[in-house]
């Protein structure tokens, strides 16, 4: 499966001179980590997180000290481009599925933008989404197979899921059982393939 598959479209996204509040209230409404900075033109200019965006924002209470604090006031980050990440993690619409898994698990990015050859962002593939797809249910995982497998001809082939496992049924001694086999692996969700 391909990222572009599986990618949220048209992600919320900000400026680098919009106000982190302005940033903060979009996280909350649409129930997101992070969103793509963009510059003038549209291109990547950075990711903005969560972390990134309320580090600064709660200061000390004086209350929970027992000494008082000097009373100084530290300024607080105005703009996204003042606690933004500028070197952000992407794929691209055409990477592997499980290379984008690999990205958003084995670093601290929960979601990474998708871009296109011209830095331009086209989505945003989250540990959500992926989570989303691999708990589809056994009914679902069947259509998908049986789709994938009508789309290369294969239309004698029917699968049946339990569990995320799907029992393959065939032609016998059928010469296109190993590309049956494979090609009901990649759908995602799919744990196991037997047949018979």
């Amino acid at each position: 499966m391909l990222v572009r598959e599986l990618m949220t479209p048209n992600p919320v996204t900000v400026q680098q001179d919009t106000p982190v509040k302005v940033a903060l209230a979009l996280l909350a409404k649409h129930e997101i980590t992070s969103m793509p900075v963009l510059g003038r033109r549209g291109r990547l200019r950075g990711v903005v997180s969560e972390a990134d965006l309320i580090r600064e924002m709660v200061p000390a209470d004086p209350r929970a000290h027992e000494v008082p604090t000097d009373g100084q006031w530290r300024d607080r980050p105005r703009v996204v481009a003042d606690v933004m990440s500028a070197h952000a993690v992407t794929v691209n619409p055409e990477t592997d599925l499980a290379r984008g898994v690999e990205l958003i698990t084995t670093t601290t990015v929960k979601s990474v933008p998708v871009v296109d050859h011209e830095n331009r962002v086209v989505g945003m593939l989250s540990r959500s989404d992926v989570v989303r797809v691999l708990a589809r249910g056994d009914d679902d995982l069947a259509r998908d197979v049986d789709a994938m497998l009508a789309s290369l001809g294969l239309t004698d082939w029917v699968a049946e899921v339990t569990d995320g496992t799907v029992e393959l049924t065939g032609p016998d001694n059928s010469p296109d059982r190993a590309v049956a086999y494979l090609v009901a692996g990649t759908v995602p969700g799919v744990v196991e393939v037997n047949g018979h």
